[in-house]
């Protein structure tokens, strides 16, 4: 999108092409500003039709029909509006396309049949939608009548940002939760060192390792459905009041024709704002976001040591390059990509939050073209989450990397060791183990000639001597189940 400001030869032309309905990037994808629009583009498009201008566009179109619907159904209004008009008018928004949105821009930038330009946005769906009424000069001055600019902007935000979530993202975060649950009931019982701090720990399984990841991104998804269910908006007027519904008719009851008219969108309704929604809702939405992507980036960091560790191997794609200089690299690319993405995504998130929940007294315009950007976020999720989706496919656990890892790292049994020698009343169980292990390779050669050495019960030397690493992984394979 370009940004567009008086003088400049360049900025000139760019405007002129706007104008014409061609842009730089009619050229193609590659010569795109933002790599959303160009080499992401095939990943992005599911987006599309809720983050683009002319989805925006549509949008406000909506609220302004529905709107206008509503007064004409109001008895204190002289506004009739019959059934083929009210089609009609859905008809702007149900099949709106690229014709009606470069209408709309034109009615914006150069001004269209007979209206001069606007260079207001909203103005310009104003007209947009006057045209299409059979009596415009009677019917056209009810069409924004007592609205300012962000009664039909917040509206449109969250009838775009609501099914962006709940059929685009949402959709892509369930499946990864299954996903990561169904392997982890697969690989439930495969022994795998631990590592603590980077260092050997008791052994866990695969299988729980990603059934952590799995529950952490059930509890994140549900709070990004609680907050996408919660978005609401106001129509309340330019200062929060109602007061210029209140004037035209004060023996309405605005606030319950407001309540109902926001609800009848499908969202809940803010009583109380000033000109601007105050946003805590959209930074709710943001936030939970923040939150899927932060167990998402943990997971694919985990993902990119264990196939460093070779506890993972990669698939290889016929005809694919890993490295220009190097023909026998594999690279955990996909989880990369993701980590990027998902990094880029909680920046944006954050910004977001934080600036949409601030406004200069009642009303200022900074917030406008900020939120224009929220689409620019939720694209780099959308391709975060596909890209930790493909990495998961292309990787499957190496059982002999492990086991080896394991018998390596035979020390691992000391807690085992201890605590058991604790249940039997060792006061020096700790330092016995402590000393035999801290800093320092121990074999199973080792233990076995400790445990000779104990004054313990024959069953429980027996129980010494039965611990491997690979046996010591506790409930893990039970662990499975919380999923």
């Amino acid at each position: 999108m370009f940004i567009f400001s008086a003088g400049g030869s360049i900025i000139d032309t760019l405007f002129q092409r706007l104008v014409a309905g061609t842009t730089m990037t009619d050229r193609g994808p590659l010569y795109a500003v933002s790599p959303l629009d160009g080499r992401y583009a095939r990943y992005t498009e599911p987006l599309t039709e809720y983050v683009s201008e002319a989805a925006l566009m549509r949008a406000r179109v909506e609220v302004e029909v529905e709107y206008l619907i509503a007064l004409a159904d109001l008895e204190a209004t002289p506004l009739s509006l019959d059934e083929e008009t009210r089609e009609t008018l859905r008809n702007r928004y149900e099949s709106f396309d690229a014709d009606d949105a470069a209408v709309v821009k034109q009615l914006e930038t150069e001004g269209y049949a007979g209206y001069s330009a606007t260079n207001h946005d909203v103005k310009a769906i104003e007209y947009f939608v006057r045209m299409a009424l059979p009596q415009e000069d009677e019917q056209g001055p009810w069409v924004h009548f007592g609205l300012t600019s962000e009664d039909v902007n917040n509206l449109a935000h969250r009838l775009l940002v609501k099914p962006a979530v709940e059929e685009v993202l949402i959709p892509e975060i369930r499946d990864l939760r299954d996903t990561l649950a169904v392997e982890a009931r697969q690989y439930r019982e495969l022994p795998m060192l631990a590592r603590t701090h980077g260092q050997p720990a008791t052994p866990t399984t695969y299988g729980k390792e990603l059934a952590v990841y799995a529950s952490r991104l059930g509890r994140t998804l549900g709070r990004v459905e609680a907050a996408a269910a919660d978005l609401s908006g106001k129509l309340a007027g330019a200062s929060g009041t109602y007061a210029a519904h209140h004037v035209a008719y004060p023996d309405v009851d605005w606030r319950a024709f407001s309540k109902s008219f926001v609800e009848s969108l499908g969202l809940e309704h803010t009583e109380l704002s000033t000109q601007v929604n105050p946003c805590d809702d959209l930074a709710a939405v943001f936030d939970a976001l923040r939150g899927v992507n932060n167990v998402l980036r943990d997971l694919d960091l985990d993902m990119w040591l264990y196939v460093s560790d070779r506890y993972l191997g990669q698939e290889t794609i016929e005809g694919e390059t890993g490295s220009s200089t190097m023909p026998h690299k594999v690279n955990p690319i996909d989880f990369e990509n993701s980590e990027g993405n998902l990094t880029k995504a909680n920046s944006d998130l954050t910004f977001l939050a934080d600036y949409v929940t601030t406004s200069r007294l009642q009303r200022d315009l900074s917030d406008s073209t900020v939120k224009r950007n929220i689409g620019a976020a939720f694209a780099h999720c959308l391709i975060g989450y596909g890209k930790t989706v493909k990495g998961l496919s292309k990787v499957e656990p190496n059982e002999a990397v492990m086991r080896e890892e394991l018998e390596a790292n035979p020390e691992i049994i000391g807690e085992a060791v201890q605590t058991i020698l604790r249940r039997e009343g060792d006061t020096e169980a700790y330092e016995r183990i402590k000393a035999l292990t801290r800093g320092q390779r121990a074999t199973l050669e080792d233990f076995r000639e400790l445990f000779d050495e104990l004054d313990v019960e024959e069953s429980v030397r027996e129980e010494l001597h039965d611990l491997t690493p690979a046996g010591y992984t506790g409930l893990g394979s039970e662990l499975v189940e919380e999923v």
